[in-house]
């Protein structure tokens, strides 16, 4: 007998994306709302929140994939889960259409208020090749895929004797200077110098790291001194860092780079690895909505985190993140909206959550301000730069700093131990350079295995060797079938004797 799934038909608080404001709304409001009568709905294609300041330490093999990831269902005892991907909604009528992810038939859920944490997604442009050859680094499952196939091709590469084929596999490209791109390219260049020292086939020198930036600059978040110091301390590490350059074409992985503004031709070169870093977009998941959408797609909202357009404040209606153009009162970018990283998505999840339930008895509700407190960045182990307060930091205190920071801000205690212990056992033993195969197709062995194999072909009836001795008596046969035609009495045994004999004379 089949099941159909039932939902709660409890007032809902419906939370759409399980990101960091997702995950902190849920967390901050499932206990009042259920007491309330009411109950918190989250939905998300995945189970859990990716901490994705983590990422390039997974993808360097600092970090254990899994602990850099919240689960929902763990921590969030008290909300309605719904794993699947939210393709509408329609606020005038308070319902939401929600794809599964398991493919089954839409949900169509009705709910009281709604909150829009949706998030961002890889930014790309229309260049060549880009789709087929490209990887990002914005979920846990590219961090670990990324990890894997820069380890695996040094060790296709140590046992490569083309050697155009060899510098394919051993040339990494990241496009992307900002903090993403800059972190990216640092830990993996870490992690394959010490994956080399264990590989006496593939030299240090073979090595090539790219990184490419359409700026004049990187990471803008640093002083413009810190930004030229971060190029310097990676060239001096072998990375070419190429800046005013832009990705062309990436067609077969063969890389065309071009000169901006002139758009000549930069390099031309094969490359098996190519990283894009280079920004995101609000979900375009908000454009199924009857929210009112600003110029560069994210919802429209107020300082108390309420949508609200030319009409005014949409009721019930709330988002945050980034995928909401939130006011920044102390000044962001310009367009005066916050920029979006996870010290203001955490920070706007609590404030919103707060207003919501301020709501609920009609008590004043108060506006987002924060004044961004800086930026860390790891390089690699006791390497970084640091913006704290305006204190600059480089080197090991950047790093320490760095490593601090995340470390505080890394969701719940249980991840932060975890985190806490992956980075204290790595201070003794090294990072983790073991890549795992085959993680595309791990039934591929399971497969060979279990299929029938074909049984061999039956053995010939007598040896090649042996052909002519069994040749020549058919060749005198009519001699010895005669005596038995002329004397039926005869012995057997005299046409035998007969056959062996001329045999033997015929060899």
């Amino acid at each position: 007998m089949a099941l159909t799934p039932t939902y709660s038909d409890r007032p809902r608080v419906l939370v759409v994306g399980g990101g960091y404001v997702g995950l902190y709304t849920a967390f901050k409001l499932q206990k009042k709302i259920a007491k309330s009568g009411g109950i918190v709905t989250l939905v998300d294609p995945l189970p859990y929140m990716t901490y994705q300041p983590f990422l390039p330490e997974v993808a360097g093999g600092n970090i254990e994939a899994r602990h850099a990831v919240v689960s929902h269902r763990r921590h969030l005892l008290e909300t309605e889960l719904i794993q699947g991907s939210v393709t509408g909604i329609d606020h005038e009528n308070r319902t939401a259409v929600i794809a599964p992810a398991d493919g089954g038939a839409p949900i169509e859920l009705p709910y009281h208020d709604v909150v829009v944490a949706a998030g961002a997604i890889t930014r790309t442009f229309p260049i060549k090749g880009l789709a087929e050859s490209g990887i990002g680094l914005k979920s846990i499952e590219e961090a670990v895929a990324l990890r894997n196939q820069v380890l695996s091709l040094i060790e296709q590469a140590s046992t490569e004797t083309d050697p155009a084929q060899r510098r394919r596999a051993l040339t990494f490209v990241v496009v992307g200077g900002g903090f993403a791109g800059i972190e990216t390219i640092a830990e993996l260049e870490d992690m394959a110098r010490a994956a080399v020292k264990l590989n006496d086939r593939v030299d240090q020198s073979e090595l090539r790291f790219v990184l490419v930036e359409a700026m004049g600059r990187i990471m803008p978040e640093v002083t413009e001194a810190q930004a030229l110091w971060v190029v310097e301390h990676l060239r001096s590490r072998g990375v070419e860092v190429l800046l005013n350059t832009s990705l062309d074409n990436a067609e077969g992985k063969f890389i065309k780079l071009i000169n901006l503004p002139d758009k000549s031709v930069a390099q031309e070169f094969d490359a098996e690895t190519l990283i894009w870093t280079a920004g995101v977009m609000a979900n375009p998941m908000v454009r199924s909505t009857d929210f009112p959408i600003e110029p560069r797609g994210r919802v429209s909202v107020n300082a108390q985190l309420q949508v609200s357009g030319e009409f005014g404040v949409i009721e019930n209606a709330w988002a945050a993140g980034d995928v909401a153009a939130v006011p920044d009162v102390t000044g962001g970018l310009p367009d005066g909206t916050c920029v979006p990283n996870a010290q203001h998505a955490v920070r706007q999840a609590k404030r919103l959550a707060k207003n919501l339930w301020a709501s609920r008895f009609n008590k004043p509700l108060k506006g987002y301000k924060h004044k961004n407190l800086g930026a860390v960045a790891g390089f690699g182990e006791w390497k970084g730069v640091a913006k704290i307060m305006g204190i600059q930091l480089k080197g090991a205190p950047a790093w320490l700093a760095h490593r601090g920071y995340h470390g505080l801000a890394m969701p719940t205690v249980e991840r932060k131990f975890r985190v806490l212990m992956d980075w204290f056992i790595a201070m003794f033993t090294g990072r983790d350079l073991t890549q795992l195969e085959n993680l595309a197709d791990p039934r591929g062995s399971f497969v060979a295995a279990a299929t029938p194999k074909p049984k061999p072909a039956a053995a010939a009836p007598a040896a090649p060797a042996e052909a002519p001795k069994a040749e020549a008596p058919k060749a005198e046969a009519p001699k010895a079938e005669a005596p038995k035609a002329e004397s039926p009495a005869a012995p057997t045994g005299a046409p035998k004797a007969q056959v062996r004999e001329e045999a033997t004379a015929a060899n």
